[in-house]
């Protein structure tokens, strides 16, 4: 049976394929290890063989597992209902999903009321499918220039889902429109926003999306195993 140490290891492999094939160094790829309904023991297993940055899902679930002075950092990587974003404010590193202007507005009240500044980024729905998370990519520009304004929020790059299917390669065009949404909010150089991050690709297809200009990727099951039925 695979250890956690041992399936890092191919992860890490398969990274410096998937950058070397891209004409990329390894090294700027952040690999964040998804620990949704894994437990403490899981994760503290990944920490020893080297893993830093977690994501969750969950705010509930997180809270149960985050300790202020665990050496972790912390990615909230699922939907932030309004009424989770003062504990998201306090509890997480960074987050991946502010998708609209209301969920802004409570955060960054949430995070002046905590005394903090948190780095976040938009996420993009690049699969026009009703029942997922995301501004449209047209509504991108205009929504990073109203979460500007607001001091208590870093906007630093973009996060995507795109649709699941077999064949990560169904994924590439996905991975390019947010790549080419984050290439045009960058160029209206909107003062406060840093355009340096692509949240995407997951275990299946996260070669495919490091090729499309990924910074960060979001793997759970190729680290952690099968979740059990």
């Amino acid at each position: 049976m695979s250890t956690i140490k041992d399936n890092l290891a191919r992860v890490c492999d398969r990274i410096s394929r998937a950058a070397e094939r891209a004409g990329r160094e390894a090294s700027s790829i952040h690999l964040i290890a998804v620990s949704k309904t894994r437990p403490l023991s899981m994760i503290e297993e990944a920490r020893r063989a080297g893993v830093t940055d977690f994501g969750e899902n969950r705010v509930q679930e997180a809270l149960e597992k985050i300790r202020p002075d665990d050496g972790a950092t912390w990615h909230l990587i699922g939907p932030l209902q309004r009424n989770k974003a003062k504990f998201a404010a306090r509890a997480f590193d960074m987050i991946h999903s502010v998708d609209r202007l209301s969920l802004g507005l409570e955060l960054d009240r949430r995070l002046q009321s905590a005394g903090r500044t948190m780095p976040v980024l938009i996420q993009v729905n690049t699969s026009s499918e009703e029942t997922k998370a995301g501004v449209e990519p047209d509504r991108a520009l205009a929504l990073a220039e109203q979460l500007s304004a607001l001091p208590g929020l870093s906007v630093r790059g973009l996060m995507t889902i795109p649709a699941f299917t077999a064949d990560p390669e169904d994924a590439r065009p996905a991975f390019r429109l947010l790549r080419e949404t984050r290439d045009r909010i960058a160029s209206a150089g909107i003062k406060g926003v840093d355009m340096n991050v692509l949240s995407m690709g997951m275990s299946h297809d996260f070669e495919v999306a490091i090729e499309e200009g990924a910074d960060m990727i979001r793997v759970g099951t190729a680290i952690f195993g099968a979740r059990p039925a």
